[in-house]
């Protein structure tokens, strides 16, 4: 099993307690704010504003929050401004390890990021160290229930996707960064607003972990995707269904 998904998968579970709830509301914000800081305060003008609104209403954020985000981006508000910074390294196994950030000191963040790594048998490196071995894609994700996987392939055909990852849990469509948009509204007309919709790291090939190692690993992913300023962890691990199901249990 490629265990970046199922990873993913269980910290999503995770997110539904209130601490993790505040995290996500938190990573939100500042992807509202940097969105409008990057483009124009409209969401109809602005694509990754809205799909950074879009985001933030699939999570049930309030209309006045992520509006006082967006007049913070736009400078029509006093509050903090993000800085957008990529961490790269290996975690244990050689498993290549993307960390997002955005974050108004980039001191602080570099030290979490490091101890972090440092702590759970990691190494951090230079950026662009480890992204060639990923390629950077749409991804729009409904749950299994929104369409059949023959509605959500011919849908996302239509639409210019590349590819239809279809599952009891859910249907992931993948497209070219370019088309993102394009692909996340002409889906969304037809099955309504999906579970997720982003852009990230897919790696390009997974690297086996065995048991030891993926304990550490997720230890690691896991002190990454804690940290207010990190935005998303990509990895390209995977491992045995045998091995997660413990692991996971």
């Amino acid at each position: 099993m490629a265990g970046h998904s199922k990873f993913k998968n269980i910290m999503h579970r995770k997110s539904a307690q209130d601490a993790k709830r505040s995290k996500l509301f938190t990573r939100l914000i500042r992807e509202l704010t940097v969105a409008a800081r990057a483009g124009l305060p409209d969401p109809e003008q602005n694509p990754r504003l809205r799909s950074a609104v879009a985001a933030a209403k699939a999570a049930n954020m309030g209309g006045e929050t992520i509006e006082r985000a967006i007049r913070r981006g736009s400078g029509a508000e006093d509050g903090e401004q993000y800085d957008e910074i990529r961490y790269e390294g290996y975690g244990p196994g050689g498993v290549a390890i993307i960390a997002e950030a955005l974050t108004e000191n980039r001191n602080r963040t570099a030290a979490e990021v490091r101890a972090a790594f440092a702590k759970h048998g990691g190494n951090l490196g230079e950026t662009n160290s480890v992204s060639f071995m990923f390629d950077r894609v749409g991804a729009v994700r409904y749950p299994g229930g929104s369409a059949s996987g023959e509605a959500m392939f011919e849908a996302a055909l239509e639409a210019g996707a590349a590819d239809v990852e279809s599952a009891e849990d859910g249907h992931e469509v993948l497209c070219a960064p370019e088309d993102f948009n394009e692909v996340r509204e002409a889906l969304e007309t037809r099955f309504g607003a999906p579970e997720t919709a982003e852009l990230a790291w897919r790696p390009s090939s997974t690297v086996e972990v065995d048991e030891a190692g993926a304990e550490k690993l997720f230890r690691l992913l896991e002190a990454l995707e804690e940290s207010d300023d990190v935005q998303s962890v990509a990895a390209n691990f995977s491992v045995a269904d045998d091995i997660m199901a413990r692991l996971t249990s």
